[in-house]
């Protein structure tokens, strides 16, 4: 394989090429087919598809997050979205930060909760030294749980007139990072909805507590090299590295390698690493 046709392959699996998402059923088979992808490209880029790319039907000029409001093509995009998530054929996630949306596909979202969400996920956080939480996220925690699905300005009232807007997108963040609380919906006039998720998805949430660690990021790392048709080590890291140390991710590429469930593929001048052709079997 030449680079060039890498390239040309991932720009058709990305729906780069002039074919535009537009129904919801065109949507939701893009995100069965890539496994996850962004919402908006980042800069620098991050080697993974994006949702906005494949509704334009190309990656020319798209905007940043940062700029996204002004686009009306990113408006549709985000339409759709929050349809896919109402419906519960998408789920998502921060992956940088909390201006970076990560969108899943149902049926890999168990597998990327098993590596990052709270295994006794009906425990309330609780503040304290030790603690990823504030006590305004443990206090947030327990509004939604309480009122949820309920909007930032709800949440607002709720808390009380001394909790600023940034104070509560942080805490919000801060619960959202660990997959406590999910963003379920969203109106113009009221914001963003949000809901405590193993209350929203249970039987996701259930099925990635009874994953093993090992399992998941080897279902992740084999859904990702599908995803960008091939990949080298240094790509692999730096994208799985959001979620796992790297160490645990070259044990997992090595246990694959091991098994022939991945292979190393000439692409150019580099060597990278594939999923396996399968085997077909002698008469």
């Amino acid at each position: 394989m030449t680079d060039l046709e890498l390239h040309e392959q991932r720009r058709e699996k990305w729906r780069l090429t002039g074919r535009p998402l537009r129904t919801i059923e065109e949507a939701r088979g893009f995100l069965e087919l890539i496994g996850f992808c962004l919402l908006y490209p980042t800069r620098p880029a991050t080697l993974i598809p994006t949702f906005l790319g494949a509704w334009n039907g190309s990656d020319v000029n798209l905007p940043t997050p940062q700029k996204a409001f002004s686009d009306p093509r990113a408006q549709e995009a985000t339409d759709m979205m929050v349809r896919l998530l109402r419906e519960h054929y998408a789920y998502e996630a921060p992956l940088f930060d909390e201006n970076v949306t990560f969108l899943l596909t149902a049926s890999i979202f168990p597998f990327f909760y098993a590596l990052v969400g709270e295994r006794n996920p009906k425990q309330p956080p609780n503040p304290g030294t030790r603690s990823l939480y504030s006590q305004l996220a443990c206090d947030t925690y327990a509004a939604i749980q309480r009122g949820g699905p309920i909007s930032k300005q709800k949440l607002l009232d709720t808390l009380g007139k001394g909790v600023s807007l940034p104070a509560l997108d942080k805490s919000l963040t801060e619960l959202w990072s660990k997959l406590r609380i999910t963003r379920v919906d969203y109106n113009p006039s009221e914001g963003a909805f949000w809901d405590v998720l193993y209350r929203w998805a249970p039987d996701a949430v259930r099925e990635g507590i009874e994953l093993s660690v090992p399992e998941a990021l080897s279902a992740l790392l084999s859904k990702y090299l599908d995803c960008v048709v091939a990949a080298d080590q240094t790509e692999i890291e730096t994208f799985l590295g959001n979620f796992v140390p790297r160490s645990r991710i070259r044990e997992a590429v090595n246990a694959l390698l091991a098994a022939r469930e991945l292979e190393f593929a000439r692409v150019g001048s580099r060597s990278l690493i594939q999923i396996a052709a399968p085997k077909i079997a002698k008469p």
